[in-house]
């Protein structure tokens, strides 16, 4: 018998620019890719591109820490890579959140469009019951204005 699904809060705060967060709920039954779209949506982002999960144990900005994480990618950053399949690459598709087996506090990292590379950080704030008759994933509070997608160049 499966376990009934619970309800995993996160806080997914813009790198570089902390006081920018998202509270988001999502059940232990959704995946990464169910993330990737409520995150995606929280920071009202119209243009979709390819984005990654980063599990990693060690801090900081260095992207050596990379080198050693788990991640979780879209289907399409392995297109024609059938060797990263068989590394620390996997699908977030596939990946329900329960399969993390996330504890509060355990933070990674998430990073959409790897040109423009918007960099959050994630962590886990607690467990709690499923609601009946709510949708998740959802948001349960926002801080902070979502920068522009494409920042205009004569702002930079």
């Amino acid at each position: 018998m499966t376990a009934e699904p619970e309800v995993v809060i996160l806080k997914v705060a813009l790198k570089g620019a902390k006081r920018i967060w998202r509270r988001i709920a999502i059940r232990t039954d959704q995946t990464l890719d169910d993330l990737h779209s409520a995150i995606f949506r929280a920071f009202d982002r119209y243009d979709e591109h390819l984005y990654s999960f980063y599990m990693s144990a060690a801090k900081g900005t260095s992207r050596r820490r990379l080198m050693d994480a788990l991640s979780y990618s879209i289907p399409a950053c392995f297109e024609g890579r059938r060797d990263l399949l068989e590394t620390k690459q996997f699908n977030a598709v596939e990946t329900r959140i329960g399969d993390l087996k996330l504890k509060c506090a355990t933070t990674f990292e998430y990073l959409f469009d790897f040109g423009d590379e918007w960099w959050h950080e994630v962590t886990v704030e607690g467990v709690e019951a499923l609601q009946a008759k709510v949708k998740y994933p959802r948001v349960i509070e926002c801080r902070g204005d979502s920068p522009p997608q494409y920042p205009d160049p004569e702002d930079e």
